[in-house]
């Protein structure tokens, strides 16, 4: 059955072979196991239902919380030639019936429904006349009260697995779920944990980024004009800052739409399709937005105010990228944002969830104080241990100065101490300062040894320096009416002068991608026929799939169905635009065109076919001798991804030549950081000049072994 899957896979949805966690979990589906799946977003979870979908006969039953999600994906399944409907509010009840009767006559090989129509059992009772091999039950983290987003109606899909005269097959998927949350999933749905896959976390093509100390707005203003030309998303915590930032970019003459839950249906709608059908390319929104999104093109996402935990932020910094190529997640912070979440969590959570809301917040801010690898950070959150610092976030590619702050933080532990670790970091930063607050003279402290020391400093900046010592573990917050902060075991051998500190403090914007020429031109014609279509354009090519064409520049039906995300359906009803526009393109540039014709039909003759996944593609063209910034510029990716392409190469048996990365003159400069350092690369590349890369790094580390 796995090789029929495989055939469907290139057949409906044009790829060759299935990405990690994808070939297991349909293997486990098709042996006729429950199962649970955890893969990071824009890890093609979708695929794994539909492809067994495909497979059985019968209708599968999709249970999702996300109506934009049903509409965007069965819309890409009728694309793709896949019979598939949902049913939720959004249509009418003569509508949902008339779609009832034709999956009882067994007309659609998927049906999405919204959790709540669980809740009643006229529903339920429907399902009884229908062929349901398998429940896929996405978002299932909404399964359990620790999960961020709780759903009571999740509760009711064993009345389904009960109710039901033969007892489909259940697979779970979910983006981001805690060990805690992971357990809780298998114990409801009554799964054997030995069955739960889980990728790891990590989205190779993401950068993660926190900026903070920085003005925001102006920031914002230089970033989207930095890369107007593609996609991004804006996330705020409150609607008032939605429509503020909103007049701002109309103002600044940016295309923008917005989104959040004060608006009318109508008005969201409209603006979210302006979005979607890349009209406008900027969306700011609150978390109301996103969820089910499956826009593919979405280049970056920032967020302007801190998120309220690690799930949630993952989840929509996750909504960037989903296509695989480069894309920024970049998270702008304000200690002044954690007073708002704060605010938020007091209002809307209940007793008994309260502490470990506020713990969850901690987190968070860890998250932005933190000087380690930023995705290391997320992965070890979410219980994952990475096998190394990613090399492309924020942190590891930092080469700013770092600075010795062991006296600043001596200063605040003393204050902590002589404070009787009563207080929070608003005392403690009032106290440094020499502030004449009332209660600061209430309670003495203006007599303290450590009043005014750092009076050169706002009590603001000092308070994000607190928070920098939280996220750097020499304090500890401990969480009650009011939170106060403790000097940790780490923090008192600083204390005693046994341990320096180190900080690094400013960051320019960056263009995300550099396009291929025919690229816009190819976006064009997507766009027109979407138009036509009444359809967003991802839904008819991805980004992905019009970037592989720019670099193989099909010019016939079987080259063109060599290309990533073009199945037989798609080659029918869309090849001929498309590939209209390459002759021109070529017609137009004929030299351009020579030159990348012949290293890819070069790189064919070598491996017979279209290579099955993008390292391997990169593998190939190394192994022609291409350099890597020219791999990098026909690809249309970072220099990055393509080295970290050749090292999942290496970790798949591939042979690699380590040593012509590393110049002669570096080799004894990286041994001697190597025998000094006293954590993983980050500490071996802070020893080391600029331009080591911390490829050259790993590079140096192969063939040395």
């Amino acid at each position: 059955m796995f090789t029929k899957a495989q055939e469907l896979l290139a057949s409906y949805f044009g790829y060759s072979s299935f990405r990690r966690g994808q070939d297991e979990t349909i293997k486990n589906v098709l042996d006729g196991k429950d199962t649970v799946c955890i893969m990071p977003t824009g890890g093609g979870k979708s695929i794994c239902y539909q492809i067994p979908a495909l497979v059985f006969e019968g209708t599968t039953l999709v249970i999702s919380p996300l109506i934009s999600l049903m509409k965007d994906q069965v819309d890409t399944l009728v694309q793709n030639g896949i019979s598939a409907t949902y049913i939720n509010s959004s249509i009418s009840i003569t509508e949902a019936n008339q779609r009832i009767q034709l999956a009882k006559q067994g007309h659609y090989k998927l049906l999405y429904v919204a959790p709540e129509r669980l809740d009643s059992m006229e529903f339920v009772d429907q399902l009884i006349d229908m062929k349901i091999p398998m429940i896929a039950i996405d978002e299932a983290h909404c399964i359990s009260q620790w999960g961020h987003d709780f759903r009571p109606s999740y509760l009711h899909i064993h009345r389904i697995l009960d109710y039901l005269p033969e007892k489909p097959l259940v697979l779970a998927l979910t983006a981001t779920a805690t060990p805690q949350v992971r357990e809780d999933i298998c114990n409801t749905l009554g799964i054997n944990q030995e069955n739960t896959i889980m990728t790891t976390f990590e989205r190779e093509n993401l950068s993660f980024s926190v900026i903070k100390g920085q003005d925001r707005n102006a920031y914002l203003a230089d970033y989207i004009r930095q890369n107007q030309k593609e996609s991004g998303i804006i996330y705020a915590a409150t609607r008032k800052v939605v429509d503020q930032l909103y007049e701002d970019l109309m103002k600044a003459g940016v295309s923008v739409s917005k989104y959040h839950a004060g608006m009318s249906d109508t008005d969201r709608n409209e603006q979210q399709e302006l979005f979607l059908r890349d009209e406008v390319s900027v969306m700011v929104a609150t978390s109301a937005f996103g969820m089910g999104i499956d826009k593919s093109n979405i280049r970056y996402v920032i967020h302007y105010q801190l998120p309220k935990n690690m799930e949630s932020y993952y989840q929509e910094a996750g909504r960037a990228g989903r296509d695989g190529l480069d894309s920024a997640c970049i998270l702008l912070y304000s200690s002044q944002d954690v007073q708002v979440q704060r605010f938020l969590i007091d209002q809307s959570t209940g007793e008994s969830r309260f502490s470990n809301e506020l713990e969850k917040l901690q987190n968070m801010t860890d998250y932005c104080h933190t000087e380690q690898c930023l995705q290391s950070f997320i992965l070890q959150y979410f219980g994952e241990e990475p096998k190394e610092d990613c090399g492309r976030c924020g942190n590891c590619t930092d080469d700013r100065e770092s600075i010795d702050v062991t006296r600043e933080s001596q200063m605040v532990l003393s204050c902590m101490i002589r404070t009787n670790q009563r207080f929070g970091k608003q005392m403690i930063a009032q106290v440094l300062t020499g502030s004449k607050n009332k209660k600061v003279i209430e309670f003495n402290f203006h007599t303290l040894p450590t009043y005014g020391l750092l009076s050169n400093r706002s009590v603001k900046e000092v308070s994000e320096f607190i928070e920098f010592l939280i996220s750097d573990e020499l304090i500890a917050v401990e969480h009650g009416t009011y939170p106060t902060l403790k000097v940790t075991e780490k923090g008192k051998e600083v204390l005693l002068g046994k341990e320096n500190v180190l900080r690094k403090e400013r960051v320019e914007t960056r263009q995300i991608v550099q396009d291929h020429p025919l690229f816009e031109v190819l976006r064009e014609v997507r766009k027109e026929i979407a138009q036509g279509e009444g359809v967003p354009p991802f839904v008819i090519f991805s980004d992905q799939t019009l970037k592989d064409m720019c670099a193989k520049m099909p010019q016939s039906d079987s080259e063109l169905l060599t290309v990533k995300g073009i199945g037989e359906h798609k080659l029918v009803k869309y090849g001929s635009h498309f590939l209209q526009a390459v002759q021109h393109f070529i017609k137009d540039n004929p030299n351009y065109a020579e030159t990348v014709k012949t290293e890819v039909v070069t790189e064919r003759k070598k491996s017979g076919k279209a290579s099955a996944n993008s390292h391997l593609e990169t593998y190939e063209m190394y192994k022609q001798g291409i350099d890597l910034d020219e791999i990098a510029k026909e690809r249309g990716l970072s220099r990055q991804t393509i080295e970290n392409h050749l090292i999942r190469s290496f970790e798949d048996g591939m042979e690699i030549d380590w040593n012509s990365f590393v110049p002669a003159e570096y080799e004894s400069l990286i041994e001697t950081a190597v025998q000094n350092a006293e954590g993983g690369l980050k500490s071996i590349k802070e020893q080391l000049p600029n331009e080591v890369s911390y490829f050259m790094i790993r590079a140096y580390l192969q063939f040395r072994k």
